[in-house]
């Protein structure tokens, strides 16, 4: 495994702060609860994988997730959204990446992105099941759900709107990318994960 150089943390440090501003940025969509909200943070956290590889964009959802938290705070002081969020950026970009990485064609990135999207949404539907949501509505004081209300609302609510969000974040990433495919290739020190 490749080390990062001082020119990759000098990079992650950039797309973790853009990464921040972007999370910043964030809307719901009806008719899904309007705590779930879309936002674009994982945007630089893709570059960073494609141009530094896995390490480099674990780096940027943690850093971006740490300077939210000190910066903007959490209900009651707990950070659950951030650990959320945290774990959702990295079940989308990881496989993004190692999927990417695999197919390398034109159309692999198309793929692996959507990939990455079902990935996360099955992912988050468990955790918010058995983690997330009981954590909210233990350390948050939201009233008690019964297990089938709670299956209801992951069912009906998250799955779908992560996979709404994760389809809304790919169109734009790879409008981005078009546009940008050359530098990333250019800047990429860690191409042979």
């Amino acid at each position: 495994m490749r080390k990062l150089n001082t020119k990759s943390f000098v990079a992650i440090g950039m797309l973790s702060s853009l990464s921040f501003i972007l999370m910043l940025i964030k809307f719901p969509i009806p008719p899904f609860p309007a705590y779930l909200t879309v936002d674009f943070s994982d945007i630089p956290a893709l570059i960073a994988g494609l141009m530094f590889g896995p390490l480099a964009a674990v780096l940027v959802e943690l850093i971006k997730n740490i300077i939210d938290y000190l910066m903007i705070g959490s209900e009651a002081g707990i950070p659950v959204g951030n650990f959320a969020n945290f774990i959702a950026g990295i079940v989308f970009v990881l496989p993004t990446y190692y999927v990417f990485k695999r197919l390398n064609k034109k159309w692999g990135l198309a793929v692996s992105l959507i990939v990455g999207t079902l990935f996360m949404s099955l992912f988050m539907s468990f955790l918010n099941y058995v983690a997330i949501l009981p954590a909210y509505i233990i350390l948050l004081g939201w009233d008690p759900m019964s297990t089938s209300a709670l299956r209801q609302l992951v069912v009906a609510a998250i799955l779908p709107f992560n996979i709404i969000k994760g389809l809304i974040v790919t169109v734009i990433f790879l409008l981005i990318y078009a546009r940008m495919k050359n530098w990333i290739e250019k800047q990429a020190v860690y191409k042979n994960a």
